[in-house]
């Protein structure tokens, strides 16, 4: 004897497969939610692999604050900078200067190239405290010392660079200059300044890597006729999700000459672009269940019919209604049971080999699926986070309960006579 209830034993009789429509419904629907769940899981993970990494990205170059002098450079930085430190929520603070320049090769052979980068200025006995560019050098050395600059590993590729090339820098100062002096009698030619690339960095991120180039802060400040002053500070914290609580407590400390920016400001146009796409994506994908629940109506419905005398005998034998019910609930339960787990399994195995499988489909089709210059990672990145899959398999096996649930009410409501007479 059978210690399961006679519902849910007559619910998985019911379900065995058979050579007819009703079970080519079943295992459609079975398939359906399958998919559904995996796709969402491969997909959803993706997007939260995605938000982790560019934030790794973004804080690992940049910083969870920066402080800045209102309408003009910072003097006496170090006054700030110690005023900064003073706060427990302050991991580390470092001055730097930020600016535009031109840069132009100087190859042995060949043209020189022409690139705009973005000029950091930095002082290497704080650096390390805020960034990890000290430890992001895989080619040449982490050395700014003279006219010593490191670049970018895109920016290097994009201009022929290797360690030891020579480049001359056009400062805003530079142009300046050569303006001032046009078409007049005393005008002269203005040289550059001329760096050597000590190293190549590489933080992981594509828009660094191709438009930032780091020089010591003095250098940086001779460029922008700075003297002593820097353009800001720097500031990096414990926790990062309380940069809004210390940007306030600085702001007191500091007084209202300074302005504070935060991580979440300065990166919202992406991040929250990332959030909006990732819940878009969610639920335009979870259709792909609505569907195969409507199959899961459809053949209850169909079983329904086929099964009304059936449901009259039940009836005459004295099952009630609430047990009909249960009945062809049991039945959307299981195909959602099943289809839940195998689209688990499925969407876990393809979070777990999804860059194996990339690389293949890029040697299938010839041409790169995933291009780092447009998404800014070399891999694909995945987060598995157990809330977004509880979400997920949750709501699969709750829209598979109400599918059924139109057909079981119906079949509850049958009469034993009526349903009898049943042909």
């Amino acid at each position: 004897m059978s210690r399961l209830p006679y519902e849910f034993f007559l619910a998985l009789r019911y379900l065995r497969p058979k050579r007819t429509f009703v079970s080519v419904i079943t295992v459609i629907s079975v398939l359906g939610v399958m998919l559904g769940v995996a796709v969402l899981i491969i997909v959803i993970s993706v997007m939260s692999g995605f938000d982790r990494q560019l934030r790794e990205k973004i804080l690992g170059f940049n910083a969870h604050l920066k402080v800045f002098k209102r309408d003009t450079t910072m003097g006496h930085y170090r006054d700030a900078l110690q005023k900064v430190n003073v706060d427990r929520e302050v991991k580390g603070a470092a001055p730097f200067v930020m600016g535009q320049v031109l840069v132009k090769t100087q190859p042995q052979v060949g043209n020189p190239l022409v690139g705009a980068p973005w000029v950091r200025g930095i002082d290497p006995n704080y650096e390390t405290n805020v960034s990890i560019i000290a430890t992001s050098v895989p080619f040449g050395k982490f050395d700014l010392d003279g006219r010593g600059v490191l670049v970018g590993k895109e920016f290097a590729y994009n201009l022929h660079l290797r360690v030891g090339d020579r480049l001359a820098v056009y400062s805003p100062r530079n142009l300046e200059e050569m303006e001032k002096k046009r078409g007049k009698e005393n005008e002269e030619a203005i040289l550059p300044e001329e760096f050597e690339v000590r190293g190549i960095f590489d933080v992981g991120y594509y828009e660094y890597n191709a438009n930032v180039m780091v020089m010591s802060l003095e250098n940086a400040q001779d460029l922008y006729s700075l003297n002593d002053s820097v353009h800001g500070l720097m500031v990096m914290l414990k926790d990062p999700f309380k940069a809004e609580a210390v940007r306030e407590d600085l702001s007191r400390r500091l007084g209202p000459e300074y302005a504070i920016s935060i991580w979440t400001e300065e990166n919202s146009g992406i991040l929250n672009a990332l959030l909006v796409e990732k819940n878009v994506m969610f639920y335009l994908l979870f259709f792909i269940m609505i569907v195969a629940a409507f199959g899961i109506m459809n053949s209850q419905i169909t079983f329904v019919v086929q099964k009304t005398r059936e449901i009259g005998m039940l009836k005459a034998l004295g099952a009630t209604r609430k047990q009909i019910l249960w009945l062809f609930l049991s039945q959307s339960l299981t195909v959602g049971v099943v289809g839940v787990i195998t689209g688990f399994a499925l969407g876990m195995l393809m979070v777990t080999y999804r860059n194996p499988f990339l690389h293949f489909m890029n040697r299938m089709t010839g041409f790169e699926l995933f291009p780092a210059s447009i998404y800014s990672f070399a891999e694909l990145p995945a987060l598995i986070v157990p809330k977004d899959i509880s979400i997920i398999c949750g709501s699969a096996l709750i829209i598979c309960l109400l599918a059924g649930l139109i057909p079981a009410i119906t079949a509850g409501r049958l009469q034993p006579v009526e349903a009898l007479r049943h042909e």
